[in-house]
């Protein structure tokens, strides 16, 4: 099993059940006891907003703000700084937790040792 594991997801409320997996898969990976970053891109970059993700529902999947909390608590969540920009989103606009970086910065956790990086 990977020590750690980088998700990227670049879908929103646009691609509900890839958005999902991403989302469900964090939060697995976290309960499992593996090291998380989940990056937020893309239309998926809304959800580092406060509310933004009790509004997306999807049937028979578990409430994005669960999976997301969870992923807060045992994990890290960032939020792309190209992507923030594009939409106007700031530090102090993100829920309590989100950070907001870089390409670089998601190059080093991907090629970290031990790190497996996935993208939805």
């Amino acid at each position: 099993m990977a020590k750690k594991l980088v998700i990227k997801v670049t879908a929103g409320a646009d691609a509900p059940e890839r958005c999902s997996q991403a989302f469900t898969v964090a939060a697995v990976a976290v309960a499992s006891g593996v090291e998380v970053s989940l990056w937020l891109t893309g239309e998926s970059s809304w959800f580092a907003l406060p509310g933004r993700a009790a509004e997306f529902e999807l049937p028979h999947a578990a409430p994005l703000p669960d999976l997301l909390e969870s992923i807060l608590a045992g994990g890290r969540v960032t939020l792309c700084t190209q992507c923030a920009a594009r939409r106007e989103i700031t530090e102090k606009d993100v829920v309590e937790g989100v950070r907001i970086a870089g390409a670089q910065v998601f190059v080093q956790e991907a090629l970290a040792d031990g790190a497996q990086a996935l993208v939805y």
